[in-house]
């Protein structure tokens, strides 16, 4: 079964995140009081705990929730092969998956703390259709449309 391992915040763009025990997540917009919630495709990031398991096995030590900037860690669910349109239960909310994966900015402070960056090329961003609250055990569900 595919859950949230934990919801993540920050108030600046390309920093660490800090985990939360909820997070609001509002229609069209994001989560609430994030840097990077607003009107646009990728209002809210995911990254599954089996990618950062492979920087883990680089060797790199103490990679705790938040630190690849991602808003939803999650664990059960391969993000990165979902295709882009896919819907997704997350919590209380509906999401859709909107971007695979994104061009990575040099000289973030994640890549100077870790190293390397999963996120660029195995975290999906989705934009909220149905808002909530998310939080840590929740369920993730793909719906299948008819």
């Amino acid at each position: 079964m595919a859950k949230v391992l934990a919801v993540n915040i920050s108030r600046e763009k390309g920093v660490i995140k800090t985990p939360v025990n909820e997070g609001v997540f509002l229609e069209n917009h994001g989560l609430q009081d994030d840097a990077h919630a607003g009107d646009w495709h990728r209002q809210v990031s995911l990254l599954g705990q089996e990618s950062v398991d492979k920087i883990k096995a680089l060797g790199i030590e103490n990679l705790e929730a938040g630190i690849f900037a991602e808003n939803i860690l999650t664990e059960g669910i391969v993000l990165y092969e979902l295709p882009i349109g896919t819907k997704l239960q997350v919590g209380e909310t509906l999401q859709e998956v909107t971007q695979i994966g994104k061009k990575c900015h040099h000289g973030c402070e994640i890549f100077k703390k870790v190293g390397d960056c999963v996120m660029p090329r195995e975290g999906i961003f989705t934009r909220v259709l149905k808002g909530g609250t998310i939080r840590e055990g929740d369920s993730i569900k793909i719906v299948l449309e008819r």
